[in-house]
């Protein structure tokens, strides 16, 4: 399973929640956040998109490793 992550380096310019509010939202200090972890295959094409134009590089796609 492959699930979302935002990372610190985060500076907040709200593309990934105007592209995609199933999967991003803002936190209290106005950067973004995963809304939904676990990564739907059919929207998988869209979320690689907007790992390569985030301008602070901060969404990744991880494989969840299982126990």
């Amino acid at each position: 399973m492959e699930k979302l992550v935002v990372t610190d380096s985060c500076i907040g310019c709200g593309l990934c929640v105007q592209s995609c509010e199933k999967y991003f939202e803002f936190n209290d200090d106005g950067f973004s956040q995963v809304k939904q972890e676990v990564v739907d295959e059919e929207d998988k094409k869209e979320l690689l998109n907007l790992v390569e134009s985030c301008p602070g590089q901060a969404i990744l796609i991880e494989e969840e490793k299982e126990a």
